[in-house]
């Protein structure tokens, strides 16, 4: 699409500030603008006022402050008046009036007055067709070198002209007065669709950014008849293509970066009937407990340009410790997807072939992998079950059981049946084959069970990639009903049964029972819409 001009502005005039750029269409009256600068300079500049340090390896290490992961509470929506009633409204979707939305645009235009400012002008979809222009204006430069990383670069010349879809002002520093503000606490994060404007404050957390987009996006692309995803992207040397559907700490980034196959992306993509599509331009890899021998390629990735958060690294050698969690679980490292050695560049890949629901279970009970029919696919993508992982939100100091449907709970605008519908379409049309990964506990629940081994779950991927699970025997698993190997090549027999590896059976079964339960009184709201069929998909319990 044509980018239009950056209409739904209002403010301030006058000359444009040093730097080049007039942000006076926004109210803004800032002091010197930074424009596009290049990675080495935005580090550079990040370095020297004090946002940060360089590892030995030169990537550049920030600190998010108290807010060490998203923020879900404090997310809000300025709807478009015609189109009110298409939003879920509800405890992921909070509404805020215009009123208090101009009030926060009025005090992020003061807090910027005169102050030093970073923009970065780029892009979302790779597919050109459905292309989304996206600006972001920073007062942070680590925070304008992390929409570098994550966001798609557009060429030099493109700047000259360019004209934003939509507008971020990330204000960190800024906090709400929830009494006057209408916010929940200091922070905000409030997307008005009308206006294609993000505001966020109160946080330094730079993954608010990325997600304000995709939530945007999850808004507009069903609008094109595109299916939205939150989900990991590869490409196999047959050129097929494979997803993989999850929540942060389910592994999509560590299971997508294959060495045998071509990264599309790591995190959001789009499906249309042309194909599949990364929605980014780099990668967001959590980075806690990273070695290279286990996550080789994303450990090579981290060099500079990369943008290490909350990582400790040593003050005397800058060596970053991957393994220290003083200041959370939910450390993370951005960079631009062509840092993975062998990604696509084109950034899109054919209609897939399989499809992976990557679940972290904390309790123990789902087997390791197990085939789903369109039914089942359908049941599980609207529960959208695994654990919440230590740090990925504010708040969660250790997994738990969630439901997150559609496996992105947290970032559809839309009611979820909407997006479900769009998969059913799909699978009916390209014949997909749908797995259910377990990438938690095995030989117990969290605390006295085992975390999958990583080993393990590669060869289970690449036996369902390369069809050697084609030719092997499945029996049905007694309480969820999904279909489970009962061999693959490079796992042991027993690990595929996951009742055989407790030691207390007995306990085991009461623990199937428990979260069978809680599938079946978590899909009460989505059972009037769903068929029969659907219906009938769920855990036998």
């Amino acid at each position: 699409m044509t980018a239009p001009a950056a209409t739904g502005f209002t403010g301030g005039s006058g000359t444009p500030p040093k730097g080049g750029l007039d942000l006076s269409a926004y109210g803004l009256k800032p002091g010197l603008v930074h424009a596009n600068l290049s990675p080495a300079a935005l580090t550079e500049m990040a370095v020297r006022r004090g946002e940060g340090h360089l590892t030995e390896k030169g990537a550049l290490t920030a600190s998010t402050g108290s807010r060490t992961g998203r923020s879900p509470q404090d997310r809000f929506l300025v709807p478009e008046v015609s189109r009110s009633d298409d939003i879920w409204w509800g405890s992921v979707n909070r509404r805020m009036e215009v009123s208090a939305f101009d009030r926060l645009l009025e005090k992020v235009r003061a807090h910027f007055q005169g102050r030093e400012l970073f923009v970065f002008d780029g892009a979302a979809c790779a597919d050109t067709a459905h292309r989304l222009y996206v600006r972001v204006i920073a007062e942070k430069a680590w925070h304008a070198l992390f929409a570098h990383d994550l966001f798609l670069r557009l060429p030099v010349e493109e700047h000259s002209h360019f004209q934003p879809h939509l507008t971020i002002l990330n204000a960190g520093d800024l906090r709400a007065d929830p009494a006057n503000d209408q916010t929940r606490s200091e922070a905000f994060i409030v997307l008005n669709l009308e206006r294609r404007m993000v505001l966020i404050g109160g946080t330094q957390y730079a993954g608010e950014m990325k997600k304000a987009v995709f939530s945007y996006l999850n808004y507009l692309l069903p609008q094109r008849a595109v299916f939205p995803m939150h989900c990991s992207a590869n490409i196999g040397p047959a050129n097929d293509t494979a997803l993989f559907f999850g929540l942060s700490g389910t592994g999509k980034t560590t299971l997508s970066a294959d060495p045998e196959r071509r990264l599309i992306g790591d995190d959001e993509h789009g499906w249309s009937d042309q194909g599949v599509f990364n929605l980014e331009g780099g990668c967001y890899a959590k980075t806690i407990r990273l070695s290279r021998e286990g996550e080789p390629q994303i450990w090579n990735a981290i060099r500079f340009g990369c943008v290490l958060e909350n990582v400790v690294i040593d003050p005397h050698t800058h060596r970053a410790n991957f393994d220290d969690d003083r200041i959370t679980e939910n450390t993370r490292a951005a960079y631009p997807v062509d840092f993975i050695d062998n990604c696509e560049p084109s950034g899109r890949g054919d209609r897939p072939r399989n499809i992976f629901f990557l679940a972290c279970d904390a309790f123990g009970v789902l087997p390791p992998i197990s085939r789903l029919t369109p039914e089942q696919a359908m049941y599980h993508f609207l529960s959208g079950y695994t654990a919440k992982v230590a740090g990925t939100e504010t708040g969660v100091t250790e997994p738990r059981a969630t439901f997150s449907t559609c496996f992105a709970a947290p970032f559809l605008p839309l009611h979820p049946v909407r997006y479900a519908e769009m998969l059913q379409q799909r699978l009916q049309a390209h014949g997909s084959t749908v797995w259910l990964i377990n990438t938690g506990w095995t030989g117990g629940p969290f605390g006295r069970g085992s975390r999958m081994k990583l080993s393990y779950t590669r060869a289970m991927l690449r036996a369902a990639l390369r069809g050697e699970l084609d030719r092997v025997p499945f029996k049905p698993d007694p309480n969820f009903g999904l279909q489970v190997p009962e061999s693959c090549p490079g796992v042991p027999n027993q690990l595929l049964s996951p009742r055989a590896t407790w030691p207390d059976q007995a306990e085991f079964d009461n623990r199937a029972r428990h979260l069978t339960t809680l599938f079946q009184q978590n899909f009460t709201p989505f059972a009037a819409q769903a068929s029969e069929s659907v219906r009938q998909a769920g855990p036998r319990g």
